[in-house]
């Protein structure tokens, strides 16, 4: 066991490092002179020197890749080119938006797919169950701004029930900051439940095949009994690598959600900045995302070696 944990956080370290690297030449190496790119066609030439030697952009690359890593192990993510502002100040106010919508989204998904995915498994000769599946697949094929925007002409404009758009803060009026959630989490929560009873569904049909599930049946066990008491562990196992996977498409998805309510979240503020040319902002944040995401990916891994012995003594 120790040696698995050992062999996995090196994968993630690495991974990390080349992460780091991929981010920085891409951001800082795509537009060239990065002082130049941030002032724009206009500025003076004594403009972009002024501003490359107040951040350090005329030192060599090396450099400047290992003094921005250095600052992100000690919690600086650096500072806005324009404002000044902070970049940990500027993602913790959006954080508030982005993680109750990505969290809500998340269960929401769990909460459709795992009824759904196992009721379609268990009785999939059922109409009901040859239903479910059938919405599963027509889930998938729907994209997530689209749902987002049936379910605003339908609850917002025509039934006038929610708000379509716009955000309310916390502080101000807590109720209406979770009116102003509402769509968009629905609109992650069904797309994500769509693909996840798919997972759900293939997973549990699969442990219902095993010999030991079938030895229960044949003990009296109705098909929920046999799953509930000798199948759920090896059913839950796949299906807790594909949620650790569907972490980095639900972020994929707030980007589009936030854009279609006009919420300013977290993926808003790097859209903005990437068109305000704010490098800095744009590097630090994208890489505490990949960051975030593979950590969430290195969890479940490590739980599944815990829950699966196989699996490390197989690597």
């Amino acid at each position: 066991m120790p040696i698995y944990i050992v062999r996995k956080l090196a994968f993630f370290l690495l991974a990390i490092i080349a992460a780091s690297i991929a981010i920085f030449l891409l951001i800082r190496g795509a537009g060239g002179n990065v002082a130049a790119v941030v002032l724009g066609k206009d500025a003076t030439a004594e403009a972009i020197n002024a501003l490359a030697q107040q951040y350090g952009l005329d030192r060599p690359i090396m450099v400047q890749y290992l003094d921005w890593i250095g600052k992100l192990l000690q919690g600086d993510l650096g500072r806005s080119f324009r404002t000044n502002e902070s970049v940990a100040d500027l993602v913790v106010s959006r954080l508030s938006i982005s993680i109750p919508l990505c969290v809500s989204g998340l269960v929401l998904g769990l909460l459709i797919a795992i009824p759904a995915g196992t009721y379609s498994a268990l009785y999939s000769d059922r109409p009901l169950g040859a239903l479910v599946a059938l919405l599963s697949q027509i889930g998938i094929a729907v994209p997530v701004f689209w749902a987002g925007i049936l379910l605003s002409l339908l609850f917002g404009v025509r039934l006038g029930w929610l708000p379509t758009g716009g955000w309310t803060n916390w502080e101000v009026n807590f109720w209406g900051a979770v009116r102003s959630l509402v769509l968009p989490v629905v609109s992650l929560g069904l797309i994500l439940g769509a693909s996840l009873t798919r997972y759900v569904r293939s997973a549990v049909l699969d442990v219902m095949n095993q010999d030991y599930v079938r030895t229960a049946r044949a003990t009296g066990m109705t098909q929920m009994q046999a799953l509930l008491q000798v199948g759920l562990r090896n059913a839950a196992l796949p299906i807790a690598t594909v949620v650790g996977l569907q972490i980095a498409e639900l972020i994929g998805g707030t980007v589009i959600i936030e854009t279609v309510f006009s919420l300013p979240g977290l993926s808003r503020m790097i859209l903005a900045n990437v068109a305000a040319r704010e490098v800095i902002v744009v590097q630090s944040t994208v890489m505490l995302i990949i960051v975030f995401v593979m950590f969430i990916n290195l969890i479940v891994d490590l739980l599944y070696g815990v829950l699966d012995p196989r699996v490390r003594l197989a690597r």
